[in-house]
């Protein structure tokens, strides 16, 4: 007989040696419920059918986790992509077609692709986001195309303190007026469990420390001499410097000081597989501009599954933060914790 979608998360969490939580098991039921009403005569004129799943809690709850295993056992013409990714593309239709129905052909081309869309770490630090996502969404439920929304942050919390956010409430309530909105709340930080051992962070930034993951760098490039890596983004030429058959060294400021994006991030992840970050600094309201670009490289570097090496002024808990990204941050911190695990040799 069939598995349903909870026997085959219990199965899968007692093969990964992952330990039950009934919290998850609740979304999982919820999801599966969410994605299986029908379409039919009748639930096209429901007043209360939901198209949205918006899934929030803190890092390291297991949210990704989650609906990985959710994405990956469901038969549906779906999409995930990470939220940035999903704009950046969006931003780049519109300038391509320059015309006033560009977000209504955007969305017809997502619905003849997809039933469903999966928005991996859902955030909006952006003023130009912010003004067009009520519009865009309003078409994409029109369209009838499912969203699932992973988040770290309250639905009455997105673009907090924002510019001119009184203009980004509309959105807010279209997604509240369309959505199933759940919480997943767990007890600790499941990334950070069984972490004695991390080799892939170092601190403080001294002589030592620089000598380890230099060494570190010889190690997995096999001390091969690395030819200079061109990355280009809309004319934008970014050059890796240390760069050895997907294994790139970087200063902090080469990456976070310069007017980089996400598209330079996603391009410079689709080169690499390992990536050493070195010299970054402690965080505060004077250096917020470059944090915020640490967070948007992580977070892509995390959906891109590239493993990192990193050297710091402080350790992880001490980096301190600028009070404008104090809570996104700690999902960087935690995803640090991950990707710096496992340095293989």
């Amino acid at each position: 007989m069939d598995e349903n979608l909870q026997q085959s998360f219990l199965r899968f969490c007692k093969t990964n040696q992952f330990e039950i939580n009934p919290k998850q098991v609740e979304i999982i039921n919820l999801l599966e419920n969410f994605i299986s009403i029908k379409k039919s005569f009748f639930n096209v004129f429901k007043k209360d059918r939901r198209l949205c799943f918006y899934l929030h809690g803190g890092v390291g709850v297991g949210k990704t986790m989650l609906l990985n295993f959710f994405y990956n056992n469901i038969k549906i013409k779906k999409n995930r992509m990470h939220f940035n990714e999903f704009m950046i593309n969006f931003h780049n239709y519109r300038h391509k077609e320059k015309d006033d129905n560009s977000i209504t052909n955007f969305v017809k081309i997502l619905k003849q692709k997809y039933d469903l869309i999966y928005l991996d770490e859902f955030q909006v630090t952006n003023i130009v986001d912010a003004m067009i996502l009520g519009k865009l969404f309003e078409v994409i439920f029109k369209e009838n195309i499912k969203i699932i929304i992973t988040t770290n942050i309250k639905l009455n919390d997105l673009y907090k303190d924002g510019l001119q956010r009184e203009q980004f409430l509309p959105f807010i309530e279209i997604i509240k007026k369309n959505s199933i909105s759940k919480e997943l709340v767990l007890d600790d930080d499941y990334r950070k469990q069984n972490l004695k051992n991390v080799r892939g962070i170092y601190y403080p930034l001294n002589e030592k420390t620089t000598f380890k993951i230099n060494q570190n760098f010889r190690i997995l490039t096999r001390d091969k001499k690395g030819e200079p890596q061109n990355i280009e983004t809309k004319g934008r030429k970014f050059l890796i410097d240390n760069f050895y058959e997907g294994i790139a060294k970087f200063n902090f400021d080469d990456l976070c000081d310069k007017k980089l994006g996400s598209e330079d991030y996603i391009n410079l992840a689709n080169v690499s597989k390992h990536v050493f970050i070195l010299n970054i600094p402690v965080f505060n309201d004077v250096n917020s501009n470059q944090q915020l670009r640490f967070i948007t490289l992580i977070d892509i570097f995390y959906e891109k599954k590239i493993e990192l090496t990193i050297s710091c002024e402080k350790n992880l808990e001490k980096l301190g933060s600028s009070q404008l990204h104090k809570e996104t941050f700690k999902r960087t911190l935690s995803r640090l914790y991950e990707m710096t695990v496992s340095l293989k040799r």
